[in-house]
């Protein structure tokens, strides 16, 4: 059993975000950086998966020679191997670029299962994993919460709306984006971070896996939210002002 779990390097939370003169990205100097969470949780999916059948865990990670860090992070916590596509572009590319370039990555490899978070922290596009699937031909299910392996087939428990879950079936090979917080994380241990050392790095150049990276979305400006204060004053019976400020709240600040 082969199961491929895509990570990210994504800045951490506590970092300082500043826009960078350009105004097109970030200013990197203020940024650290760690493992996109909700992928901490589709590897171990990924893990428990593979001491449940056997078989490899891959961790596929798409990123500049920083994301090496993460990769070695992942394989500390118990994957077997990784393949690194170096992107060395500042700015993040869209969904469906970093999905051809996964794609392209994976096929060689001929997995069984595919696992990814639901989104990832920074741009939150939640679409790489659907279009992953897509471009591969593979079945695919999000917001999955539980994971089951049947044979040549997968049940699996999604996640709805209003507290509502589907169980659905799907044949191998499958693309699975998963919830945050299903599992409790693991740490690395001594000897994982050890072993991670010695273990196979694979790195691709994302110029030579034949896509064309200067399509697809462009980062034109980055801003912050302007700040404004506005009021509003609602004249007539107290009846109909008070139906006037409910509606506001409710449609257009969005608060109740």
């Amino acid at each position: 059993m082969k199961i491929i779990v895509s990570v990210k390097q994504v800045p951490a939370r506590d970092s300082s975000l500043r826009v960078d003169a350009q105004g097109k990205w970030l200013e990197e100097a203020d940024l650290t950086y760690e493992m996109n969470e909700p992928d901490a949780y589709a590897l171990e999916e990924a893990l428990q998966l593979k001491e449940k059948l056997g078989g490899e865990v891959v961790v596929l990670c798409a990123g500049p020679q920083r994301a090496a860090q993460t990769i070695r992070e992942a394989l500390a916590k118990g994957a077997d191997r990784a393949i690194h596509i170096e992107w060395e572009e500042r700015a993040a590319p869209d969904a469906l670029t970093t999905a051809q370039l996964l794609a392209n990555a994976v096929k060689p490899e001929s997995p069984d299962f595919i696992l990814t978070g639901l989104q990832s922290d920074d741009l939150g596009y939640g679409q790489t994993g659907v279009v992953l699937a897509e471009l591969l031909g593979f079945a695919h299910a999000t917001i999955v919460m539980e994971v089951e392996p049947q044979g040549d087939a997968v049940r699996v428990k999604r996640e709805l709306e209003d507290g509502w879950f589907q169980h659905v079936s799907l044949p191998l090979p499958v693309v699975l984006t998963i919830q945050s917080g299903i599992k409790k994380l693991r740490y690395a241990t001594l000897m994982g971070i050890k072993k991670a050392k010695t273990k196979e790095v694979k790195t691709i150049p994302a110029s030579q896996l034949g896509i064309d990276l200067n399509s697809g979305l462009v980062m034109e400006r980055i801003y912050l939210p302007t700040r404004s204060k506005k009021t509003q004053i609602f004249s007539g019976e107290p009846k109909q002002a008070a139906h006037q400020l409910v509606e506001k709240l409710k449609f257009e600040a969005r608060v109740i």
